[in-house]
C-alpha cells in the first residue's frame, strides 16, 4: 500500500535541487513509470515528492558532433529525432524495444538510465534477503530463482541485473551525463556512473542525494559507422531482455577502424564490452573475428544455476549483431 506522501511543483531548476538536497525523505517525480511502481509496492516510501515535469530541461539540440538530450525528453521523442535515426540508429533501436509505446510517452531519458532493477526479490518487501534493499541482510537470488539475473560484474552480494535497453549503447559511445547539485555542474561519464554492487548492492551509482541530471550528451560516431541493436527476451513485445548487444562498426576496405560494444540483460552495470572492441579494432570483419571478440567479452562471467544458459546465449547475440551491422554472410 503506497504510504501519503506531500507533493510539490517545481518551476524552477536550482530551487528543486535545494527542495531535495535539504530532505533525506524528499525525492524527484518525472515521468514516474518505476517510481510509482515501487511506491505501491512499499519499496520507496519517500515523504515528499518534488515533480520536476515542468522545469525547461525537453528537447535534443546539436547535430554535428554530439547530441545534448534535455533529462526529460521522453523516449519517444528521442527515438523520432531525425540525427538519432540517420547517424546512431542503435539508440534509436533501443529505445523502441524497450517499453510499449504508451511508457515510451512517458518515460524520461534520465528516468530511463536511473530505473531500479527488475529484481523480484528487491522488488518484493515480503522477502527479507536482499543486500540492495538493505545491506547485510542476503541475497535470495543465490539460491532462488535467478533466469533474468546478471552474470557480469556481479559480487557475493548481488547479482541483480541493470534493465535498461537505451543505457547499453549510450555507454558504448560514451555518453557524459551533465548533473545539477547544490555546489554547482558536472559531468559524469556514463561509463563511469554505475556501480558494480561489490559489498555495498545498495549504492548504485555516483548521483548524490539532490543532485539532478539535466541532460545527456551524446558523441557522434564518425560519418560512415553502421550500427545495430540485437535484443533476445522471451516474447516479442514489452519484455526485459534475457541478453542483448549493441554495436557501432566503421569499416574501411574490409577492416574495422571503428568498434563500439555494449551488452544488456547480463551485467549488474549496462556493460561496456572493451575487450570484444580490442579484437574488432584493426581485424578483417569475419564470422572468426566476431566469435573471438564474444569470447573475449564473456571471459569474466560468473554464473549460478539459473543464469548459466546465459553465457552462449550473449555470445551468439553479440555475433549475430556483429554479422547484421557488417553486412557478413556467415
Amino acid at each position: 500500500m503506497m504510504r501519503a506522501f506531500e507533493y510539490v511543483r517545481a518551476t524552477d531548476t536550482a530551487r528543486a535541487v535545494e527542495m531535495v538536497t535539504a530532505d533525506p525523505n524528499t525525492s524527484y517525480l518525472a515521468g514516474g513509470t518505476t517510481q510509482l511502481d515501487l511506491m505501491k509496492d512499499g519499496v520507496l516510501a519517500p515523504e515528499r515528492l518534488v515533480d520536476i515535469t515542468h522545469l525547461p530541461l525537453r528537447g535534443v539540440t546539436g547535430g554535428r558532433g554530439a547530441l545534448r538530450v534535455g533529462a526529460l525528453t521522453t523516449m519517444e521523442e528521442l527515438a523520432a529525432d531525425t540525427t538519432v535515426v540517420e547517424r546512431i540508429p542503435f539508440v534509436r533501436d533501443a529505445l523502441l524495444l524497450g517499453a510499449s509505446t504508451q511508457l515510451r510517452n512517458m518515460a524520461t531519458i534520465a528516468g530511463n538510465l536511473l530505473q531500479r532493477t527488475r529484481c523480484r526479490y528487491f522488488r518484493d518487501p515480503a522477502v527479507a534477503a536482499c543486500n540492495k534493499r538493505e545491506r547485510g541482510s542476503g541475497c535470495a537470488a543465490m539460491t532462488g530463482t535467478a533466469r533474468m539475473h546478471a552474470i557480469l560484474g556481479t559480487s557475493p552480494h548481488c547479482i541483480a541485473l541493470h534493465a535498461s535497453d537505451v543505457a547499453v549503447p549510450l555507454v558504448a559511445l560514451d555518453a557524459i551525463l551533465r548533473v545539477q547539485g547544490r555546489d554547482g555542474a558536472r559531468g559524469v561519464p556514463l561509463t563511469r556512473f554505475y556501480l558494480t554492487p561489490g559489498d555495498t548492492p545498495d549504492v548504485e551509482n555516483l548521483l548524490r542525494h539532490g543532485e539532478l541530471i539535466t541532460a545527456v550528451e551524446i558523441p557522434l560516431p564518425a560519418l560512415g559507422t553502421r550500427s545495430g541493436y540485437l535484443k533476445v527476451r522471451d516474447r516479442v513485445s514489452y519484455e526485459f531482455a534475457l541478453t542483448s548487444a549493441a554495436a557501432a562498426l566503421l569499416i574501411e576496405d574490409g577492416i574495422i577502424v571503428e568498434a563500439r560494444v555494449g551488452l544488456g540483460g547480463v551485467g549488474t552495470v549496462p556493460w561496456r564490452a572493451r575487450e570484444a572492441e580490442e579484437i574488432l579494432i584493426g581485424a578483417p570483419a569475419t564470422m572468426e573475428v566476431f566469435r573471438q571478440s564474444a569470447e573475449r567479452a564473456l571471459e569474466g562471467a560468473r554464473t549460478i544455476s539459473g543464469t548459466a544458459f546465459k553465457v552462449e546465449l550473449a555470445k551468439r547475440t553479440l555475433v549475430r549483431i556483429l554479422r547484421t551491422v557488417s553486412g557478413v554472410v556467415a
